[in-house]
This record gives C-alpha cells, sequence and structure tokens, in this order.
C-alpha cells in the first residue's frame, strides 16, 4: 500500500509548492492535485513544465486531478462546458502523468428520480471513458455522502460503475463518504476490488447519518467509522495501491501546513499498519 495526500488536507494553510515540499519530505509516495484552486494558483507564477520537471526529480508523484465536480444531470450547455474541462484535463494530466481524474457527482437542491440519476452518469461517464481512454487516464468516481448528493451511497455508485461497465471508470472510496449516508455494507461485501481505484481516509466526529459535512472530518483512528471493517473487507478482496488521507477539519487549517502533513501520515499509518504492509521510502 503507498501513501498519498489529498489538498484539502491543507486547503486553507498552504499551496502546492508547500504541499509538495512537504509531502517530498515526509516520505508520500502520491498527491491528489486540486484543479479547482491549488493548481490555477500555481500555475500563476509557474509554467506547468515546472511541474512536470518537479514531478520527474522527486519521489512524490502526481496520482489525481481532484476534482471534476457536478458532472450528471446538467443542461446541455452545462454539460458541453463539463466536456470542455475535462478535455482541458486529459491535455494537462496527460503531461504530468497522472492515473485518474476523480469526478464528483451534482449535488442540488431539487429533486431528481434515482433512474434519471442512473441514467444520466451512465451516459456522461461512458462519453468520459471515451475521451479518456487514448490518454491512458481513469475516471474514478467519487459519490459524496450527502443528503443532496444525486450519488450519495456506495451501492448507488457501484451500480453505475457496473453498468458504464468501462475499464476505466471506477470509484473513489471515501471512508466518511461511505459512513456519513449509512453505505450497506453488503454492498461493499460484493463489490469487486479493481473498480476501486482510489481510498480516501479519513474519520469522523459521531454524528447522525445524515447530518455529517466535510468540516466533521478528523484524524483516521480519532472518530466513529469503523475503519478496521473497511480496510480488512477491500484488503481480503486483493485492493492494496494507494490510500489518499482527506480531510478538510477547520481546526487543521490553523496548524502550521507542515505539521498537518505530518500529523496526517503518522494517523493514517497507525490504522493502516493494523492491515497492509506499507511501502515506505
Amino acid at each position: 500500500m503507498k501513501l498519498c495526500f489529498n489538498q484539502a488536507t491543507t486547503l486553507n494553510n498552504s499551496n502546492l509548492v508547500k504541499d509538495l515540499e512537504y509531502c517530498e519530505k515526509h516520505g508520500y509516495d502520491y498527491i491528489e492535485i486540486r484543479t479547482m484552486d491549488k493548481l490555477p494558483e500555481y500555475l500563476e507564477n509557474h509554467s506547468l513544465d515546472d511541474l512536470v520537471q518537479y514531478f520527474q526529480t522527486h519521489h512524490i508523484k502526481p496520482l489525481a486531478f481532484n476534482a471534476l465536480v457536478f458532472f450528471n444531470n446538467r443542461s446541455e450547455e452545462e454539460y458541453q462546458e463539463i466536456i470542455k474541462e475535462f478535455r482541458g484535463m486529459l491535455e494537462m494530466g496527460s503531461k504530468l502523468g497522472i492515473e485518474y481524474i476523480v469526478a464528483v457527482p451534482l449535488v442540488a437542491e431539487q429533486k431528481i428520480l434515482k433512474s434519471d440519476i442512473h441514467q444520466s452518469c451512465v451516459s456522461v461517464l461512458r462519453e468520459l471513458s471515451d475521451l479518456a481512454a487514448p490518454y491512458g487516464i481513469g475516471v474514478a468516481v467519487e459519490f459524496v455522502g450527502h443528503p443532496q448528493c444525486t450519488v450519495n451511497t456506495f451501492g448507488q455508485a457501484y451500480d453505475i460503475v457496473e453498468a458504464v461497465d468501462r475499464a476505466n471508470v471506477g470509484l473513489v472510496l471515501d471512508c466518511f463518504h461511505f459512513h456519513a449516508m449509512g453505505s450497506k455494507r453488503e454492498d461493499l461485501e460484493r463489490a469487486d476490488a479493481s473498480k476501486i481505484f482510489i481510498l480516501h481516509m479519513d474519520d469522523t466526529e459521531d454524528y447522525p447519518i445524515g447530518f455529517l459535512t466535510d468540516e466533521d472530518r478528523v484524524w483516521p483512528g480519532q472518530g466513529a467509522i469503523d475503519l478496521d471493517y473497511i480496510l480488512s473487507t477491500i484488503k481480503q478482496k486483493g485492493y492494496s495501491d494507494v490510500a489518499s488521507v482527506e480531510l478538510f477539519r477547520p481546526e487543521y487549517y490553523e496548524l502550521d501546513a507542515e505539521e498537518a502533513i505530518r500529523i496526517a501520515k503518522e494517523t493514517t499509518l497507525q490504522v493502516l499498519a493494523r492491515h497492509y504492509t506499507l511501502e515506505q521510502v
């Protein structure tokens, strides 16, 4: 198992240059780059070639662009903008050598029938799959454990990915999102581990199902999620790729960025080590 850092963990107290420096120093293998803020900020004073050069000369590598947001059940005009954005991600991602683009389903106030959500997601993801295939980049769908997200449980997301039936379309299994809307254990137990592209490590305060928000996340092993169940289940199924720590805790943004990156690694490894042999540099 290799270790990845998701930039949400230092969203308000760092930038891509610092995250890379500290993650390299503390032995992370990968980074998930935030495309909605941290990458554009970086490109204000650096070039994409600078980033390519960095990854070529350092241990840490780019795992994913995070994220293409709200890809399903959009108007035709909005859909065309999604496709345009995705094409741009593919071009940049190909130069950097990323493995995945994370795709986040629509979060909306209006009610949408589950059948319409399913149909839209399958249609769009097949289009994204076709576009991504020549680049060798996968599409990792991240369900969001919130009542207003159109795809908010593991089982719903897995059914969509199964229907898409493309080798380069899979899931992000985020432990917080799995817990937050009460995803069913039997859905995880029936899943094919090859369809889990990225594991997001996190934990949460113990609020009722349906009331949890990203800000309730805490360091792995310090909350209410049964991480041992999730990890033991996916290990038994053969998942041993990458664990990416992703938190949005306001108090953690008050920490020095390097301290947050260090603690994120230590707490994540303490949990992972109960199930996996960790590849450390």
